[in-house]
């Protein structure tokens, strides 16, 4: 029965799985980017003046801390939901079990070791800078959590429960930004006012926020442990593999994870220890400069762009365990309709959300960084390099749920090479927008060679998702023209360089834009044949034709 119950769900709903996953880790992933935009505006204002050499600093420290929070991880829930929801189509789920219980212990291992290394390596890294060195200290300690909180949410998503990951992310974040904002006012507003400490505390939120989360996430388990322990008591149990072997195991799908799981970082450290070097080649300018340059690209676009990427994450994350399920039940046609809908699904989301962030680039950057006119031209590029990032991220997890590691890997060097080999030549031309054209062009050759390889395997709809991807680009271009020459009329009305007013602009021009790409999408039924015939209802109770 139980057989029955796992071989007809796929069938039943794979589509619909997809959507209500992807609603969930979008749910969560949104929500946590988004809290994670908002804290910049008090927290900018109460460190003045010191702002973006803070932001600097704290950007620099996040870039190497998630390196090792990935290595740390490894590669969790990625490995982990991929594993389990193999074992689970093959009614294994004992296996999956005991691999959940050993991967959890190897985690916590992992944890101390991730720490430590932090901690010891902390002055090389920071090449000996006193202030970036007491950053990459306080976020040593939230290596401790992070791999033991990261394998339950592997497990959950492994069952196609999409839920508790959302919500921990949630949780996780809100406790973060709380802990943040409290010290911050308490140093720059009633205390020293030193930036650093200021930032060192920040950082160190990422420890508070990891508690709350693993503590959500302990209490949903222990919720469903009889249901876990039925399952494991009613499955096949045909497989008798050591737990040497499942520890193993673990090793061998999480190295990929690591390694792809890294990538946009990867990226962005790139640009980290090149930026300084190769900008003073042909400009001049001081250190002080150079930081508030960086932050720029590095921390006030990217934490803005995230947000949109944050959606394809939250697809692939849940595209992983769907794929990996039908790749073991070894059903082609499953397959191939499972990566055109991953694909389809990411355009009409994605798109029109990176020209909308381009078009509204003026008011929601002031929004949130004030008025810097480089900052806003910085952001409307950015938001496209949203879409490369995306798309990347995407492909990568539908290869690796595809057991494809190694092809995955090789693309990612290959679009690491081009950004590397790009790099000085984009700067040296492009200043400031250098580093994300490069990265473009990278992450371009790295899109091209996986969707190639993903045509010749499993044989995508090509000229399906082609069709309908030219539908979306064109309403997205009409949509940004539209609100872009509203946000243009409002500046005459409003004051541009006011935060306020901002608001304001964003309040009239956000639901024209999704009223414009909204009504093209349903009236021409683009929507319906990418996410399912529910969509028709929405267009009936709007009355459109």
């Amino acid at each position: 029965m139980a057989k029955q119950t796992q071989a007809a769900q796929p069938q039943r709903s794979n589509k619909e799985m997809m959507l209500r996953g992807s609603a969930w880790m979008t749910a969560g992933s949104i929500l946590s980017r988004v809290l994670g935009a908002i804290y910049i505006i008090p927290w900018r204002i109460w460190l003045g003046a010191a702002y973006l050499t803070a932001n600097a600093l704290f950007t620099k420290g996040y870039q190497v801390y998630s390196i090792f929070l990935i290595i740390s991880t490894a590669g969790v829930p990625g490995s982990i939901s991929k594993q389990i929801a193999h074992y689970n189509a093959m009614n294994e789920y004992k296996t999956g079990f005991r691999l959940f219980s050993a991967g959890t212990i190897a985690m916590a291992i992992m944890g101390v070791i991730s720490c430590g290394l932090l901690w010891l390596l902390a002055p090389v890294l920071a090449l000996h800078d006193a202030a970036l060195t007491q950053v990459f200290r306080t976020l040593a300690w939230p290596l401790l959590i992070i791999p033991v909180l990261s394998i339950i949410r592997g497990f959950f998503q492994g069952y196609n429960e999409m839920a508790p990951s959302a919500l921990s992310q949630f949780i996780e974040q809100v406790a973060r930004i709380i802990y943040m904002l409290i010290m911050t006012y308490a140093i720059m507003r009633t205390g020293s006012g030193n930036y650093v400490e200021a930032v060192a505390q920040s950082t160190f939120a990422a420890f508070i926020g990891a508690v709350f989360g693993l503590g959500l996430l302990v209490i949903y388990f222990f919720r469903q442990k009889d249901r876990f322990t039925e399952l494991a008591a009613n499955s096949a149990d045909n497989l008798q593999i050591s737990t040497q072997r499942i520890l193993l195991e673990i090793v061998q799908q999480a190295v990929p994870f690591i390694i792809m799981g890294s990538a946009i970082n990867l990226y962005y450290i790139i640009d980290q220890y090149t930026f300084p070097k190769m900008m003073l080649t042909h400009f001049i300018a001081s250190k002080t400069v150079l930081d508030e340059l960086y932050a720029l690209f590095a921390g006030n676009a990217n934490k803005l762009i995230m947000i949109v990427v944050s959606l394809a994450v939250a697809m692939a994350s849940t595209a992983l365990p769907l794929l990996a399920a039908a790749k073991t039940r070894a059903v082609g046609r499953e397959i191939a309709d499972t990566i055109t809908n991953i694909l389809q699904l990411f355009f009409v989301v994605m798109i029109p959300c990176a020209f909308g962030m381009a078009a509204v680039a003026q008011p929601l950057y002031v929004l949130f960084y004030g008025y810097d006119r480089l900052g806003i031209s910085i952001l409307e590029l950015s938001a496209f390099l949203a879409v490369f990032l995306g798309l990347f991220t995407v492909l990568a997890s539908i290869l690796q749920g595809l057991f494809h590691n190694r092809l995955a890997i090789r693309t990612m060097l290959v679009g690491m090479a081009v950004k590397a080999v790009c790099q000085w030549p984009a700067i040296v031309f492009c200043g400031v927008y250098g580093p994300t054209l490069a990265t473009m062009l990278g992450m371009t050759a790295s899109i091209v060679w996986m969707l190639n390889d993903l045509r010749q395997l499993y044989h995508f709809k090509v000229r399906q998702t082609a069709r309908r991807l030219v539908g979306i680009v064109g309403f997205s271009v009409i949509m940004a023209v539209v609100v872009r020459a509203l946000v243009w009329a409002l500046s005459n009305v409003f004051n541009p360089a006011s935060g306020m007013q901002s608001v304001l602009m964003l309040v009239i021009v956000l639901p024209v834009g999704v009223g414009i790409y909204g009504y093209a999408v349903l009236k021409t039924r683009l929507a319906d044949l990418i996410i399912g015939a529910r969509v028709g209802g929405i267009r009936r109770r709007l009355h459109i034709g």
